[in-house]
């Protein structure tokens, strides 16, 4: 493919960002520019510092070939009103209205949408006259509180979307009841979902457009060199690993009253999140729980690799599960729970196992730390499905396909209107 010029748009992007869509905008965006692509990044910094519960990181080098736009004003008075209304009206308001010249003014060939929450809405999509792709990493489009997770004790099986909203000290959005997204959806040429379940889940929700199944990846980096025997990550025990939000609707509650009665290994948790404090207070008298916070990618690859197995106990509709493949490239099994895609993944080329109750989760720990032939075989299994299905080469292939794809379906259709003398 040519060298071409994208432009990704998202509300997060590292170091200001704490969840996996930020991550994914930031594999995609330097492995294109690796690929010899030009690549310029919009995002809110302001967004992630009203949200954020710490500081940013500083370990997330770009590429050359990326130009990063952060859009800010600072967190004072003025910047805090800008972002509430924006939010409030579906539309730029204040410095995000930059948004609109940076796309419109750029000849870029390619605008990817990633999550728009606090950028402005719906209305973002519809600026730009480049092929234009969406990505719907979460439920945001179909849910005021993206997770489809109601009031924030279940999964959402009957829609109370306003009361959840007000249950969540959330302000209501009054443009979600105007047909704005429905209108602005048509300015998309793909929408993309990193799971069939999200599709089927977007579909199910009312969402008005067609969506592509377009899994994850993960980028293609050089093995490190083993860590050294003193290494602080080098665990003394067999251990079991969390990797994630520490947030209820992820499913740490879980583990910790499972780790209660379980001492056969231990339990190490990794990641930040607002219960962070309380889960914290909760494992006092456990010694055998580690929390481990925010940790480098590299230390975090020794800790998937020494691991029994990773367990992703996740009570919502996860729209895919990134740790899963971060498992699987390092050679260690899954535990998941059978909710929302995870069980999909699992299930695409093998690498883990699947439980419904809580003593089902214990069987199938017991079962891999008594079994390392097992956990050996399903480690390899995962390994195999991670370079078939979750490689960057192979979601690169995709990529470029489905943009070609894009080009020439614009170009029929461009065709068509000039032959029949539509406006």
């Amino acid at each position: 493919m040519n060298v071409l010029k994208f432009c990704m748009v998202t509300t997060f992007y590292p170091p200001h960002s704490f969840g996996g869509d930020g991550i994914f905008v930031y594999r995609l965006a330097n492995a294109l520019a690796r690929h010899g692509h030009t690549v310029q990044v919009v995002y809110d910094r302001d967004a992630f510092t009203a949200l954020a519960p710490h500081s940013p990181s500083s370990s997330y080098p770009n590429h050359p070939n990326i130009i990063l736009h952060p859009l800010s004003m600072g967190m004072g008075s003025v910047g805090t009103l800008d972002l509430l209304l924006s939010h409030q009206l579906g539309r730029p308001v204040g410095q995000r209205a930059r948004l609109k010249a940076i796309l419109q003014q750029t000849d870029f060939d390619v605008i990817h949408f990633h999550n728009i929450s606090l950028l402005g809405g719906p209305c973002v999509l519809t600026y730009g006259d480049a092929i234009k792709i969406c990505t719907l990493h979460d439920y945001w489009f179909v849910c005021a509180m993206h997770v489809l997770w109601r009031f924030n004790r279940e999964a959402c099986a009957r829609r109370t979307c306003l009361a959840c909203t007000l249950a969540g000290r959330r302000p209501p959005q009054l443009w979600r009841y105007t047909g704005s997204v429905a209108r602005a959806v048509r300015s998309v040429d793909a929408f993309l979902a990193p799971s069939d379940f999200s599709c089927h889940m977007h579909a199910a929700q009312g969402f008005p457009a067609p969506i592509r199944s377009f899994p994850h990846f993960l980028p293609e980096v050089e093995d490190p060199e083993p860590s050294d025997p003193d290494d602080q990550y080098r665990h003394p025990r067999p251990y079991f690993l969390f990797v994630g939000r520490l947030e209820k609707l992820k499913g740490v509650y879980v583990l910790l009253e499972r780790f209660r009665t379980y001492h056969a290994a231990d339990l190490l948790i990794v990641g930040t999140g607002v219960n962070e404090t309380e889960l914290r207070e909760r494992a006092k008298g456990l010694p055998h729980v580690h929390f481990l916070g925010w940790i480098e990618h590299h230390q975090l690859q020794e800790l998937y690799r020494r691991a029994i197995a990773v367990i992703v106990p996740s009570l919502c509709y996860e729209t895919f599960g990134l740790v899963l493949i971060e498992a699987f490239a390092a050679r260690t099994p899954a535990i998941v729970h059978a909710r929302g895609a995870l069980p999909e993944v699992v299930h695409t080329g093998g690498g883990g196992v699947m439980y419904r109750t809580d003593d089902e989760l214990q069987e199938r720990m017991e079962m891999l730390r008594t079994q390392p032939a097992l956990r050996h075989q399903l480690g390899e299994q995962g390994y195999q499905s991670y370079l078939e299905h979750y490689s960057e080469a192979r979601h690169l292939r995709r990529y470029y396909d489905l943009i070609d794809e894009l080009r020439s379906a614009r170009g029929l259709r461009e065709g068509k209107s000039r032959r029949e003398g539509l406006p």
